[in-house]
């Protein structure tokens, strides 16, 4: 019998350029994980439609739990990412703002 793969119990969370680092729980949006591990990020609506958390997911995976968050399959593409919505599925680095100029 085969033991499936065990999923550790939270990932860790990396912000550049500061090098913050912070517990993400795959349970709970990024955002959230940030927020208890004393990382400021900027945010409003929390539910991904305004934009104000957008970052660049420079390393990691993430999963969202609504089919349509606030940004475009080609900026989710270009590594876009909502941290008010996005929940961690790995490890993670993350950059505050647009990745476009």
């Amino acid at each position: 019998m085969t033991t499936p793969p065990t999923i550790p119990p939270f990932f860790t969370a990396l912000i550049q350029p500061e090098g913050l680092t912070c517990d993400a729980w795959p349970e709970q949006p990024l955002l959230l994980s940030m927020e208890q591990g004393g990382i400021d990020w900027e945010s409003s609506c929390r539910n991904g439609t305004c934009r104000t958390c957008i970052g660049r997911l420079i390393s990691g995976e993430v999963r969202y739990a609504i089919e349509w968050p606030g940004i475009t399959t080609e900026e989710m593409q270009a590594g876009c990412v909502l941290p008010c919505v996005a929940y961690p599925t790995s490890d993670v680095e993350l950059q505050p703002g647009e990745p476009f100029p």
